[in-house]
């Protein structure tokens, strides 16, 4: 069984290929609400994370989430007014 004291490790070796996958895309148009969803809700996990006492590095991890989410935002209005 595979816990997550194994598996971060190996995350930690693997390189960031800077790329990202989006759960349940209709279309490749639908593709910059979808990545707004996923940061929106990744930044929500990481408040309630850190809310519950996490501490200092759950204060970054939800911060950087939050800024992901506020960019995935701009670009899904930029895309709209394109449109």
């Amino acid at each position: 069984m595979t816990t997550t004291q194994h598996l971060h490790p190996l995350l930690d070796e693997l390189a960031d290929t800077r790329e990202l996958i989006i759960r349940r895309v209709a279309d490749a148009e639908d593709a910059p609400r979808a990545v707004w969803r996923a940061a929106a809700a990744d930044a929500r996990e990481r408040y309630v994370a850190w809310s519950a006492g996490g501490g200092h590095h759950a204060h970054a991890a939800y911060l950087a989430a939050e800024d992901q989410a506020d960019a995935a935002l701009a670009s899904l209005r930029a895309a709209s007014e394109e449109d």
